[in-house]
């Protein structure tokens, strides 16, 4: 047992090492941001754990989404002060059409939301495929990169709110993790799958911005 703990340690080490490789340098990605010609991919903010969703979704019904918590508000508006505030441009928005997810970007950018199928949930707002999101449905995989890989207009940086299933869908099992309010940051790539940048949780950009006054 003794000669295997150096072992675990390791793996331990080489895991800790794998998940910060995916971290990212907020210091360093926000001035990139400021010139535009990123994709900014959002899961939704928090939300009434108390609401269910019903299937077949009922886009016009708020009683029959789950909605954003209280919490989830307050961070969606501190994160669009914190983007403000790094003078990071927000073009193009698109979002699911569910409204946790809608709300998220309305409140975070102030602008118009294109809501569109391949961003809307497709674990079709089941607790199981939430809790473990397989990436296997590959059409909307395909349409999701394919949105992340159009180009922002110029000096600009569009927006994707979307949900975990969506992700791992798009970007594989591997970002399943991905928690409530976080950022992928992406560099489209006209040849091939989008570049991924970093992941910056909400905490991070508010940190930034904060900072970034004081200076």
């Amino acid at each position: 047992m003794r000669r295997l703990r150096p072992l675990v340690g390791l793996v331990a080490l080489i895991c800790f090492m794998s998940l910060r490789a995916n971290a990212a340098d907020v210091s360093k990605i926000a001035p990139m941001l400021t010139q535009g010609g990123y994709v900014l991919v959002l899961r939704h903010g928090a939300t009434d754990e108390s609401q269910k969703d019903v299937y077949p979704f009922a886009f016009d019904d708020m009683t029959k989404q789950r909605q954003l918590s209280d919490q989830g508000r307050k961070v969606a508006r501190d994160m669009g002060a914190a983007v403000n505030t790094l003078r990071i441009p927000i073009g193009q928005v698109y979002s699911s059409k569910l409204n946790r997810a809608i709300e998220t970007g309305s409140l975070m950018s102030g602008a118009r939301i294109t809501a569109v199928n391949e961003l809307t949930d497709s674990g079709a707002g089941a607790a199981s495929a939430m809790a473990n999101p397989n990436g296997s449905n590959a059409k909307i995989g395909d349409a999701i990169r394919a949105l992340v890989n159009k180009a922002p207009a110029s000096g600009t940086n569009n927006l994707l709110i979307t949900h975990k299933t969506n992700i791992a869908d798009a970007f594989g099992k591997e970002l399943a993790d991905v928690k409530e309010a976080e950022t992928l940051v992406y560099q489209p790539n006209p040849s091939g799958p989008p570049t991924l940048i970093g992941r910056v949780q909400a905490s991070e950009w508010i940190a930034q911005a904060e900072a970034h006054e004081k200076n």
